[in-house]
């Protein structure tokens, strides 16, 4: 397998989360409560925490949300981001709060003055700033002279807006560059990458619900990522947050960024099948995420054929009307009832991590 080649850039430092340089694709989500409701945004934080997010942003949209963060983040396992909008004051409030990296959209935030003020409070404090430029906000004067947010108005926007930045040394910073339109945003991002070595936060904004939002945001942030362009990513779906850190896990492990769970492999149904193939692979999936190894599991929808088609699995099930059978490239190994077939493939996976684990992280041959 051809690995990707990720840029190098600068290291943003966010708590202990580092993004950027040789650091690993980080994930993140944001919380969908009210940030003045502490329980139920930790509750939150905590089911993000447990779905695998490393970083999560929540909305401060005013003073009742500034008061609640400090709380929140006394409490919280992960790194907060805190989300600005407008209000250059709830910024720096919310890094006196403990908040590790401030969101600012600079073309809302109040002018270079502001900005300059909350790079201040976060110099001291340590914390990191993402300038975050959005199509739907860009200055008027560059929708003009590029006839509207294109890719180049983009780019331009957040290189204006890093210059006063710069120059006043402050560069423990991500830079975000986004639209809802998938090829203005891969565009911009390239454009951008090619400027300057800050790590980016990649993402396609306003994606939609989620079937949609899923599809945009594998093609975007996949097809930046295959470029090697990215340092961490937030999949925006209309659903509940944990369901942006299961894509963007999947989107990650796909590519060979980073690897979570076993990779499974399935083939399409056809009219050989004698079971519910999609019930099967859904099942097989779920018992999946309770294991890291780094092994190929293949879901077949014909006992016949199913084991040599997948034969580069580690292991694989298959079924008829009433047998499941195992196998482990291309040769089954154990024949069960199927009402047994789930519970032997968790004793399969248990054996392979027994292997692993004595074998120090490595596959034993």
């Amino acid at each position: 397998m051809d690995l990707i080649t990720r840029k190098k850039t600068r290291t943003a430092r966010v708590g202990q989360v580092k993004i950027g340089s040789d650091a690993p694709v980080v994930i993140q989500s944001m919380t969908n409560s009210k940030t003045s409701d502490t329980a139920a945004t930790l509750e939150q934080i905590n089911s993000l925490y447990q779905a695998g997010c490393e970083l999560v942003r929540l909305a401060v949209p005013d003073k009742d949300a500034a008061r609640s963060f400090s709380k929140i983040a006394a409490k919280s396992p992960l790194p907060l981001v805190a989300d600005i909008h407008f209000d250059a004051e709830l910024a720096l409030q919310a890094l006196e709060g403990g908040a590790q990296k401030v969101r600012i959209n600079p073309g809302n935030i109040g002018g270079r003055d502001k900005m300059l003020a909350v790079a201040g409070k976060a110099r001291e404090l340590g914390a990191a700033i993402r300038i975050g430029v959005n199509a739907g906000s860009l200055e008027r004067k560059l929708l003009k002279k590029h006839g509207g947010a294109t890719a180049a108005a983009l780019t331009e926007s957040a290189l204006g807006y890093l210059e006063p930045l710069e120059k006043e040394g402050f560069t423990n910073l991500v830079v975000s560059l986004k639209a809802s339109d998938v090829y203005t945003t891969i565009k911009a991002y390239r454009l951008f990458s090619e400027a300057k070595d800050y790590p980016l936060h990649l993402g396609v904004t306003g994606a939609g619900p989620y079937e949609t939002g899923l599809i945009k945001g594998a093609l975007g942030i996949g097809a930046l990522l295959a470029d090697g362009i990215g340092d961490t990513i937030r999949v925006s779906l209309t659903a509940p947050p944990v369901e942006e850190v299961r894509v963007a896990r999947r989107i990650l492990q796909v590519l060979g960024l980073r690897q979570f769970t076993p990779e499974l492999i399935s083939c399409p149904t056809c009219g050989r099948c004698e079971i519910d193939l999609v019930y099967l692979a859904g099942e097989v999936d779920k018992i999946l995420q309770d294991y890291s190894l780094p092994v190929k599991v293949a879901v077949m929808g014909c006992a016949v054929n199913g084991p040599g088609e997948a034969r580069e699995a580690d292991l694989g099930v298959t079924a008829g009307k009433k047998q499941g059978l195992l196998f482990s490239h291309g040769k089954v190994i154990r024949t069960v009832e199927f009402d047994r077939l789930f519970e032997a493939l968790k004793e399969e996976l248990d054996k392979l991590e027994f292997r692993f684990n004595r074998a120090g992280g490595k596959e034993e041959g």
